[in-house]
Parts: C-alpha cells; structure tokens; sequence
C-alpha cells in the first residue's frame, strides 16, 4: 500500500457514484497482502493527516424487540438500520446515520453531524430520526459498537471506490461480552455501475468471492446469545473458514 499514490480527502468528494454498486468479498489478512501488491499499480490511497489507515466507532441502535437485528437475521427487505459512527482521525466527526436497503437490494444512506456518540439529543438526532423513520430516539437503546480499521482506496479511473475493513472489536452493551473478527478481512467495492473494475479481476484470480457481511449483524451474534440466531449459525461457519 505504501507504494500506491496518495488521495486527499478533498479529493475524494469529487468521486460521484451516481448508479452505484455495492458488493462485499470476505478474505483474511494473509489474502490481503495479496489483493494491495497486485493492486498498487491501479489505486490510489486515501490518505488523512498523513495516515492511511483510519479509525472508526460504530454504535448501532435498536429497540427493545431488537426489530433491526431480526429483519436482517429474516432476510427482509426493505430493511433499515440506526447507526452513529465516529470517524476518529478526522477531529472525532460524528454522524447519526438511517441506512436502508430497499427491495432490489439497493442502499441508500441519510445522515447529520452530531457532537458526539452520547450527545444525539442536544444535536438535533430526535428530530432528524423522527423526521426520516417516524421513530423517536427514545424508542431506541444502544445495543452494540464496535471499533474497526479501514484502508480506503479509488481506483485511477475514478470510477470506484474501496474500502477495506479489520481488526473489527465488539462491545455489546446490554450483554456486556466482547469479541473480535480475528484475522477476518472485509472488502466492499463501491462502483459507478457495471463499468470495468481492476479490483474484480485481482479477487477473483486470488479466489476471493462476494460473502455478506453486516457488523451488527455477525457482532451481536457473537456477543448476545438471546437474539434469534439459526439463520446466523452456518453464514457463521463459512466465515471461520477463512479464519
């Protein structure tokens, strides 16, 4: 990666992705290696303050029936999640996110900038859930957060972006476990449609494949044994495998 072309941040909101496309593909960290060697040529990476590799926290929200986490496990759509991510190598910049995947399995994501993880009320993220979902904050609690690295790359065409995601840590807060994703990688390519993608012929001479792969999902499985789970179970022991 070291040997890839820098892209500011600035830069990267000139990237317009107008009919994208996202997929996920799950590798390890030993696959990784592979995928930025054969990759360097091709990319540019993001850099934030002379850093490549940025830190992230995710709390996501849910209710006490833990309604997001079963129409995911149920495999429903349309569907909906209630996330604040902290982005911690940009002066800790705090979002509450509404992410949605509708019936033909497009996502589409709404956002504001809130002061912090626990300061949601005093930024307006009452009102701004209520206005998009009809849900007020209150019927909400935080479940779960979780903590990850990520490398974010852009092709030289400009016509996709990479993120790739690991090292994710757990914390469930009303079971109080932790866990962790070991060696897992997560790689999620987000592209301008069907247009050519160099990053498609690397993964799949390396034999890594399109998996799903949500984090609240997989890390409220792991850290709450209450939650509706069979559905989980063998996604689960495929994933191991590349463990």
């Amino acid at each position: 990666m070291e040997k890839m072309p820098a892209i500011r941040l600035d830069q990267m909101g000139k990237i317009k992705l107008m009919n994208r496309t996202d997929t996920k593909f799950l590798t390890n960290k030993a696959g990784l290696l592979k995928v930025l060697e054969l990759a360097q040529d091709d990319y540019f990476a993001q850099e934030i303050n002379d850093k490549r590799i940025a830190h992230y926290r995710t709390t996501y929200w849910d209710n006490d029936e833990h309604d997001f986490y079963v129409m995911h496990h149920n495999g429903h759509k349309p569907r909906m999640k209630v996330r604040v991510r902290t982005y911690e190598d940009s002066d800790k910049l705090t979002y509450l996110e509404i992410k949605r995947k509708d019936n033909h399995g497009k996502t589409k994501k709404k956002r504001t900038e809130v002061k912090s993880q626990t300061e949601i009320v005093e930024s307006g993220g009452d009102h701004f859930l209520l206005e998009h979902t009809g849900i007020q904050l209150n019927d909400l609690h935080p479940c779960l957060q979780n903590y990850f690295k990520r490398i974010t790359l852009v092709n030289k065409g400009r016509t996709e972006r990479l993120t790739i995601d690991y090292d994710i840590q757990y914390t469930n807060f009303e079971t109080n476990e932790t866990a962790d994703s070991g060696n897992l990688v997560i790689i999620e390519l987000k592209r301008d449609g069907l247009v050519f993608s160099p990053i498609k012929d690397i993964l799949t001479r390396l034999h890594i494949h399109p998996h799903g792969y949500s984090k609240y999902i997989f890390g409220s499985f792991l850290t709450n044994k209450d939650l509706k789970r069979n559905l989980i179970k063998p996604k689960y022991a495929e994933i191991k495998k590349l463990l």
